[in-house]
């Protein structure tokens, strides 16, 4: 996790360094609704690349955002889901949502 100092003044910068990127929020869009496995995100996020998904959750398991879970199986299972910080933003992608929804029913 980033310490206050490396983190921008602007609390509206901070929110957009942490969950900015078009990728990040499409992860936690799934993962608002279920845990899912590395796999089944990146075939579902239709165009991201492994690297990119492995480098956003990874970042976002380091911002505390993302929690990881290890299966002791074989083949390893890993799951991903939404720690309880992540959780809490569900308000902020549910008004995204709605905004988005009634957007396209304006045009």
């Amino acid at each position: 996790m980033k310490t206050k100092d490396e983190l921008p003044k602007c609390p509206v910068a901070t929110t957009i360094s942490l969950i900015g990127s078009k990728w990040k929020l499409l992860i936690m869009r799934n993962l608002l609704v279920r845990p899912w496995r590395f796999n089944e995100l990146k075939k579902d996020l239709e165009g991201i690349s492994q690297k990119v998904l492995t480098d956003s959750l990874r970042s976002m398991e380091e911002d505390g955002i993302v929690t990881r879970t290890v299966f002791p199986e074989v083949p390893p299972h890993v799951e991903y889901s939404l720690s309880e910080l992540g959780e809490s933003m569900r308000p902020i992608l549910d008004s995204m949502q709605q905004w988005g929804t009634a957007y396209k029913n304006n045009l």
